[in-house]
Formats: structure tokens, C-alpha cells, sequence
């Protein structure tokens, strides 16, 4: 997918019946993020917020990464409709619109994303008071390379790339990696997310960083992961070894893995069914 002062500009999501505040990560001149189902660029990042009535509230929130494999974002079946039903369950939703790499070869270029994710982390912290959030229930979620860009900000918040001088915490509370891209390794990796946010070729120690499964410690946040054993696109071994290195460090983590469930999830299995495990999890994980 091609997608550091703070600023509070904000604008209005374009679709009439849910109409939703669109607030810039970082300082400048922008443009509100046109209506569509699919954004092919990104370059202006922001976060959408989906607040759920006040009344329903339970003070948990989503960070919600689309997936389009360093290229694209899927930004309304893999955000926006999931912030709604985030909001139906009384949890708040922020879908982030990262920015993707055009020139994955250029210095700097590759983190992007993930200085995004950073900075919506940052931002939804700080104002967490304002939007009836625990500071300390702020999760990450991702589908596909979203899910790469939540399991990197979960298993990288160490190491900040994003400006962060009042040291807010930038550790996601929790992390929900759906059919994740979580390795760039030739055995399992998805290789046209790798190429998209590396470059091609790669230089080894580029994919290294980026192979999450190797990155995994004490510290990592309890994480969720859902994905179908034949996935033809993004292997189901991603969810595999995550899932391994989170128990090898005593990490609480649960799995799901669906016999049918080709990537995207668009016949099976029934949204329903894995949605309703994750917010089952969810309203069970000791936070």
C-alpha cells in the first residue's frame, strides 16, 4: 500500500449518513479524504473518529489500520464499517488513513506507515479524556498489511519514529491482527506488501525489522489474530508463528483459525462469527 508537530485540524468524512470528524496527524494544508470505498493514495494521514453514543460507552477504543498491501486501503470495508460496529458494542473507533509508500526505496520512505500508527496512538492517548476513553484501553487493529502495520506498532512502540516529546505512551493496549501479513520472510512472507513498503530488492536487515514474529517479547500487548487456513494470499503460517512467539513469552493471546476462509473474509466465514469472537475477547481481556 502506498500511503510531526501536533495539530488539530479537522474536517468532515464525505458520506452524508455517517458523517464522521476527520483529524489530520500532523501540521498543515489539508483536504478532507473524499468519499470512496478504495483509496489508491495517501498522502495527507489522519485519523477518522467513530464515538459511540455516551450512554453505550465502556471506555475502550480501536485504532483500525485497512489493509491493501502497502498499495491501496480498503478504507470502508476493512475501517469504516468496522468502526460502526465497534460503536454498536459502546467502543470507540479511529480509522487511520496511513500513508503509503510511493518511492519504497527512498530514505525514510518505509516507515511511514508506522510513524502513522504512532502518531494516532499518541493523539487518541492525549485526547482520550475528551473522547470518554480509558488512556489505558487504547488498542490497534488490522486487516491483511494493516494487520503488518498494527503487529509492527505493537512489537516496535520502543523504538519511536514518530516526534514524541511529552513521552506519551505508544504502546497499543491490546493489538486484533486479522488474516495479518505479520512476516516479510521468503518462506511465508507476503511479497508484494514487502515490495511495496521495502523496495525491491530489500536489504536483509529491512526484513528482519519487519518480520514481527521476531520481535515479540514480555512486554508485547495480548493480541487476538483470526485468519483462514487456506488463504491463498497471505499464507495462514503469519498467524501461526505470531501466535507461537506471543505463548513462547507468556503472552495472553487467542486464535482462530477458520478451515474455510479465503483472505478478506468475503463469503466465510459470516462476519458474525469471527466479529463476535473478537468482541467476545475483547469484553474478556483483563486490561
Amino acid at each position: 500500500m502506498k500511503y510531526c508537530l501536533f495539530f488539530s485540524v479537522f474536517f468532515f468524512f464525505g458520506r452524508p449518513a455517517t458523517a464522521q470528524q476527520e483529524i489530520f496527524l500532523y501540521e498543515g494544508t489539508h483536504q478532507p479524504t473524499p468519499p470512496s470505498d478504495i483509496l489508491r493514495t495517501s498522502t495527507d494521514p489522519s485519523i477518522t473518529v467513530w464515538l459511540p453514543p455516551a450512554k453505550k460507552a465502556n471506555g475502550k477504543a480501536v485504532i483500525v489500520c485497512p489493509g491493501g498491501g502497502y498499495h491501496a486501503l480498503m478504507i470502508e470495508r476493512e475501517g469504516h464499517t468496522i468502526a460502526r460496529e465497534f460503536n454498536k458494542a459502546g467502543i470507540a473507533a479511529f480509522v487511520l488513513k496511513y500513508r503509503l509508500p510511493d518511492k519504497p526505496d527512498s530514505t525514510g520512505c518505509s516507515s511511514w506507515p508506522l510513524q502513522d500508527a504512532q502518531a494516532a496512538i499518541r493523539m487518541v492517548r492525549r485526547r482520550a479524556k475528551e473522547w470518554r476513553i480509558a488512556p489505558d484501553k487504547i488498542g490497534i487493529m488490522g486487516f491483511s498489511a494493516g494487520g503488518h502495520l498494527a503487529a509492527t506498532a505493537g512489537t516496535h512502540y520502543r523504538l519511536p519514529v514518530v516526534e514524541n516529546p511529552e513521552k506519551t505512551d505508544l504502546r497499543p493496549d491490546f493489538m486484533i491482527l486479522v488474516y495479518p501479513v505479520v512476516s516479510f520472510s521468503e518462506a511465508i512472507g507476503h511479497s508484494g506488501s514487502r515490495d511495496n513498503l521495502l523496495g525491491r530488492p530489500a536489504p536483509q536487515d529491512k526484513i528482519n525489522l519487519y518480520c514481527n514474529e521476531q520481535h515479540v517479547d514480555a512486554t508485547t500487548p495480548p493480541t487476538f489474530l483470526t485468519h483462514g487456513s487456506n488463504d491463498t494470499v497471505v499464507p495462514v503460517a503469519n498467524s501461526l508463528v505470531f501466535y507461537e512467539a506471543l505463548k513462547k513469552h507468556n503472552i495472553s493471546a487467542e486464535m482462530h483459525i477458520y478451515a474455510q476462509g479465503e483472505h478478506g473474509y468475503l463469503k466465510t466465514p459470516p462476519f458474525d462469527e469471527w466479529f463476535g469472537r473478537c468482541l467476545y475477547w475483547l469484553a474478556n481481556l483483563n486490561l
